[in-house]
């Protein structure tokens, strides 16, 4: 695996502190998924679960596409991958689906997310509301869900492609 990692400067400030263990876990993730084919990708974790690498990239492109787009700028941007009647359409993949289509989503989240993060102080409110709560957060809260998002899925990344090729690491 080659994705180079780089942990935030233990004196950087809270914002630089904030989006560069975001990063960090982000570069995690995709770390988790180098060197495998698209089968392997496309791979449940174990009975019943669906649960792949693929379908945790896909999950996080909707999960950046819902706070940074939806939540904080207030865009009107739209599921990718589930519907109404398919809430866990992320991780139902297909022989269809690749890692290059999956990743190069979930990338573009991640610059859309950068972009937008960057209009924004760490204090100032979003412009669209929670759903259900109709709750404003801030950005800080934003980036802090963000990690913690990240960290438990790349436990289950560490478990899927351990069971796929015994590769471990942190």
């Amino acid at each position: 695996m080659t994705t180079e990692r780089r942990e935030p400067a233990a004196d950087a400030d809270e914002r630089t502190m904030l989006e560069g263990w975001l990063e960090y876990h982000r570069q995690t993730l995709a770390w988790k998924c180098e060197g495998l084919t698209d089968a392997q990708l496309r791979t449940a974790s174990a009975a019943p679960s669906t649960l792949s690498l693929m379908g945790l990239v896909r999950h996080m492109a909707e999960v950046e596409r819902s706070w940074y787009r939806r939540m904080l700028a207030d865009e009107d941007a739209g599921p990718i991958y589930y519907t109404d009647e398919d809430p866990d359409g992320e991780f139902r993949l297909t022989e269809a689906d690749t890692w290059q289509e999956a990743r190069a989503t979930w990338q573009a989240e991640i610059g859309v997310a950068r972009r937008n993060a960057a209009g924004f102080g760490l204090d100032e409110p979003t412009r669209g509301r929670h759903r259900r709560t109709g709750e404003r957060y801030t950005l800080r809260w934003i980036h802090t869900h963000m990690i913690e998002e990240y960290a438990r899925h790349n436990g289950h990344a560490d478990l899927v492609r351990e069971r796929l090729d015994g590769a471990t690491g942190d």
